[in-house]
């Protein structure tokens, strides 16, 4: 990227500044105006964030922000700016309603639509090729975590395409559009996998809150039509894989967090049953 990432776009597409630029880990984003209307404009040159990019732009606003414009490192959508917050639902007391809202986000980004989806997606297979690394060289509730995704990877139900990362600061107040999503890893597999994040979201301290993580699981099982067990599984799986990253990253600490939530999946999944033969 240049010192500016942001002014040929703003040139090209003709955008006026309206706000600080934010960084995250893989892009820059700022806030602009496009043809009178609020907008965000998104630069990255990870690769990840162009997958998601190109899936935006299949959703077609049905169920996530609308792509305004795309263009090689660059990406003009809508700007999602809704008063209401899924997370400050969670943590004041609206937990089942926040959790009913995502599961209808994630079922209106599942549906079929006629065109084919981007090809760039990445098989949930793939996705999960950290956790066998960590699971032989950490043991414990990795190996727990790889046992499941083996299982569920091994005999995938309800195949969809995935936003891949839907949490309670993904799915934004689009006002008289409804809840809608941003930053879609850009996956392909069970859609149950898309339920995992939600139940261990919007951080560890509220997940972890007695008594949460079941009745998410009942709740989530409930508007989503999964089998709990299942989800039990899936969030176990992934619960694994997210600590496997954050160790690569070096980042031990935060990996304990996300390994206490794995420990309490696993013995939710206890309760609940494996979920090989759900």
């Amino acid at each position: 990227m240049t010192d500016d990432p942001f002014a040929p776009w703003m040139r090209r597409w003709r955008l006026t500044p309206d706000g600080s630029v934010i960084v995250t880990h893989g892009s820059r984003l700022a806030p602009v105006i496009w043809r009178d209307r609020p907008a965000m404009l998104k630069v990255t040159g990870e690769e990840e964030e162009r997958r998601g990019g190109a899936l935006m732009a299949w959703w077609a606003g049905d169920g996530a922000a609308a792509v305004l414009a795309r263009e090689g490192e660059a990406l003009l959508l809508e700007r999602l700016a809704g008063p209401r917050s899924l997370a400050a639902m969670a943590r004041g007391g609206a937990d089942d309603e926040a959790s009913e809202i995502l599961c209808a986000a994630a079922a209106r980004l599942h549906a079929q639509r006629p065109a084919p989806p981007p090809a760039s997606l990445v098989p949930l297979d793939i996705w999960f090729r950290a956790l066998a690394p960590a699971a032989a060289s950490h043991g414990g509730v990795f190996v727990e975590a790889l046992a499941c995704a083996s299982a569920l990877l091994a005999a995938p139900r309800e195949r969809a395409v995935l936003h891949g990362d839907i949490h309670h600061g993904n799915v934004l107040d689009g006002g008289a559009r409804g809840w809608l999503a941003v930053d879609p890893k850009g996956l392909i597999g069970e859609r149950g996998f898309d339920y995992a994040n939600m139940l261990c979201n919007p951080d560890a301290a509220t997940a972890r809150a007695p008594g949460r993580m079941r009745r998410r699981i009942a709740v989530v099982a409930r508007a989503s039509g999964q089998d709990p067990a299942r989800l039990a599984s899936w969030l176990l799986a992934y619960l694994g894989l997210s600590a496997a990253w954050t160790l690569d990253e070096g980042a031990p600490g935060k990996a304990e967090d996300t390994l206490a939530l794995a420990r309490m999946a696993a013995a939710e999944l206890a309760v609940h049953g494996a979920a090989a033969g759900a």
